[in-house]
C-alpha cells in the first residue's frame, strides 16, 4: 500500500535564498541532504534510507515527519532552522491514516527504560511482603471479631507457602523478557494495519534472530496488512527485505541501489567468504 508517494526536500535554490537572510555558520538541516543532491524521494510499499552517522537519513525521516505532522513520542534536536527547511519541502500522498506515525530508537529505549523501572518496584514490593509474610508466622490471640479479618490473613500464611502468599498479593512481573524481545514486542504493539510509519534504526538493541524477525514482520505488514515503511538503517537482515527500495546517502549524488550493491554489505560478504571454510568445518 502506497500512502505516500513522494517527498520533494528543501530545493537548492530555497536554501541559498534562505542563507542569504540570516548570519549563521551552521544552517542545519539546510545543505546536508543537498551536499549530495538528495532533493528527492520516490517511495514503495518498503523504503530504506541507508548511510553512515552524519549522512542525514534520520534527519531525513524527521523532516518528512514534520512536514506530514505525524504523530511521535520523544522530542528530537530540530535546530533553530528546522521550520524554515520544512516549510519549503513538499509531498505527494493519498489521506495519511490517523495511526501513522515516526517510531525512533529512543521512544524504544524509553519504554525498555519504563518497563524496567515497574519492574524494579515490584521487586521491590516482593521484598517487603516477604517481611511481611514472616511477621505472619509469630503467634496471634483472636480476642475479638475485629481482629477476624487478621486472623484469616495469618492463617493463610501459616497453611500456605512464602511464595503463595506473595503471588496472591503481587502480579508478577509485567514481562521478563530480555532486552530485545522488549523490543520487538513494542514494535509489534505500536504498528496497526492500514497505516504510513517511519523507523529510524529500528534494529538498535535487537539481536541477529530478534533482527530477522522483525524483518519478516515488516515484510507481512506491508504485503498483507496495508502498511507503508521508510525506515534508516544499516542492518543487512533490514536491507534484505523484498522488494524494499533503498537510496544509499553515502553516495554521491545518492541513488537507489539493491542491497547487494552497498560497499558496508559487500565488506560483510567478503568477510564471511574469507572464513567460509571455518563455518563449513563445524
Amino acid at each position: 500500500m502506497l500512502y505516500l508517494n513522494e517527498f520533494h526536500f528543501t530545493s537548492r535554490i530555497d536554501e541559498e535564498k534562505e542563507m542569504e537572510e540570516v548570519m549563521e555558520t551552521n544552517f542545519y538541516p539546510f545543505r546536508l541532504l543537498s551536499k549530495r543532491d538528495f532533493f528527492h524521494i520516490s517511495f514503495e510499499p518498503i523504503t530504506i534510507l541507508y548511510g553512515g552517522n552524519g549522512s542525514g537519513k534520520t534527519t531525513a525521516l524527521n523532516v518528512i515527519a514534520e512536514a506530514m505532522r505525524l504523530r511521535r513520542e520523544t522530542p528530537y534536536n530540530r535546530g533553530m532552522f528546522f521550520d524554515r527547511y520544512v516549510r519549503h519541502c513538499r509531498y505527494e500522498a493519498k489521506k495519511i491514516p490517523a495511526a501513522s506515525a515516526i517510531i525512533t530508537s529512543d521512544d524504544v529505549f524509553d519504554y525498555m527504560l519504563n518497563l524496567r523501572k515497574i519492574n524494579e518496584r515490584v521487586d521491590e514490593r516482593r521484598e517487603e511482603l516477604a517481611e511481611e509474610y514472616a511477621s505472619k508466622l509469630k503467634p496471634f490471640r483472636l480476642r475479638s471479631m475485629k481482629d477476624y479479618e487478621e486472623f484469616k490473613i495469618r492463617h493463610e500464611a501459616r497453611t500456605g507457602s512464602m511464595n503463595q502468599y506473595i503471588r496472591r498479593r503481587l502480579s508478577e512481573n509485567v514481562r521478563t523478557q530480555s532486552n530485545g524481545e522488549s523490543a520487538l514486542f513494542y514494535f509489534s504493539s505500536k504498528i496497526r494495519n492500514d497505516a504510513l510509519y517511519l523507523l529510524d534504526e529500528p534494529e538498535n538493541s535487537l539481536s541477529p534472530a530478534r533482527q530477522i524477525d522483525l524483518a519478516k514482520f515488516l515484510e507481512e505488514s506491508a504485503r498483507f496488512f496495508n502498511c507503508q515503511f521508510v525506515m534508516a538503517t544499516h542492518s543487512p537482515f533490514l536491507l534484505a527485505i523484498r522488494g524494499a527500495k533503498i537510496y544509499d546517502l553515502d553516495a554521491d549524488p545518492v541513488s537507489a541501489k539493491t542491497w547487494t550493491q552497498l560497499p558496508n554489505i559487500r565488506a560483510y560478504y567478503d568477510f564471511f567468504r574469507t572464513h567460509a571454510d571455518e563455518f563449513a568445518s563445524r
